[in-house]
């Protein structure tokens, strides 16, 4: 179980240098990072698989065995949602992220402009 610092816990200092001392080891400790074991491994796969197979029951998997359709077309839908989605991530990283922030969040914008566009053009309802 964690051990958690109160305010009260924090060591008094008279001088500002070991404040700042006392921060930067904190923030060291915080963003060590622990080694990835085989569950969280298998746990981000998983997700990554759900988010496929949601793109895919979005797009319509079945259309092509039910009506006779094309089925190129269903995989170019799930991959126009899929580019959609990275920029949708792209906007999300920008926004936590201190570097990078205007490139990351426009280039969200730009994927999923993009995504809108390729989603009209496949759906035969041309925006140009």
């Amino acid at each position: 179980m964690a051990k958690h610092r109160r305010f009260s816990d924090k060591p008094k200092s008279d001088s500002p240098e070991k404040e700042i001392e006392y921060e930067t080891q904190t923030n060291k400790t915080l963003s060590e990072k622990s080694p990835r074991d085989i569950k969280s491994i298998l746990l981000s796969g998983t997700k990554y698989a759900y988010i496929i197979a949601a793109a895919a029951l979005l797009c319509g998997i079945y259309t092509p065995f039910t009506d006779g359709e094309a089925f190129s077309l269903v995989i170019y839908g799930m991959l126009t949602i899929l580019l959609g989605l990275g920029g949708a991530v792209l906007i999300h990283l920008g926004i936590k992220n201190e570097k990078f922030t205007r490139i990351m969040v426009c280039g969200g914008l730009g994927l999923l402009v993009a995504s809108l566009i390729l989603i009209h053009e496949l759906s035969e309802n041309y925006l140009f």
